[in-house]
């Protein structure tokens, strides 16, 4: 039977301190990597709790430029809008998305043969398919926006839940402007 080798045991001071300065290394790189770890959460914190936000499009009512699914990535600090920009948007407590049509100042009108009708002109919208039907009863037209309200359609006009139903959208209830999707068929 072979003999095991004995580990010799340290003794000497300088192999104590050589061990001490190893075990304080490997508690000095574990302290970084939670510091960079807690770093990182905060710029992901930053990043999308305040400068950007995602948010998934959860039905077809802005269909067919934005599909039930695709991921939407908002500019949350930019609330100043304009016609034709898309906006996420938060009425009675329930996140929309829609397309703004009219702003502050302007006058909207929905006609009796479903069409948009912005300061007495039509608007011709050349990426949308449908008539925009009047919801009866929910909003009286001609309707006169004031400085800090928007009125925002789906871009699926029939059946959809937009300012035709709960009115113009006040710019505190806007949550930001869509900059980029991400089509769910990509995933």
């Amino acid at each position: 039977m072979a003999k095991r080798k004995r580990r010799p045991e340290m003794n000497t001071p300088e192999e104590v301190i050589a061990a001490r300065r190893r075990l304080l290394a490997n508690r000095q790189e574990v302290i970084s990597f939670f510091s960079r770890l807690i770093l990182l959460a905060l710029l992901f914190w930053i990043l999308f709790g305040v400068v950007f936000g995602i948010k998934p499009m959860p039905n077809e009512d802005m269909a067919p430029r934005i599909c039930a699914g695709d991921l939407m990535l908002f500019y949350r600090l930019d609330k100043n809008l304009r016609s034709s920009e898309v906006a996420v948007f938060k009425k009675d407590g329930k996140w929309y998305t829609g397309r703004v049509v009219a702003q502050g100042g302007d006058s909207v009108e929905i006609t009796e043969d479903a069409e948009l009708k912005v300061n007495g002109s039509i608007v011709i919208e050349n990426d949308i398919y449908y008539k925009t039907p009047k919801y009866e009863d929910y909003v009286s037209y001609p309707l006169t926006l004031a400085d800090d309200e928007y009125f925002i359609l789906c871009d699926y006009r029939e059946g959809a839940k937009d300012s035709r139903y709960f009115g113009p959208v006040c710019g505190n209830e806007i949550k930001g402007k869509v900059i980029t999707l991400i089509r769910r068929s990509g995933l």
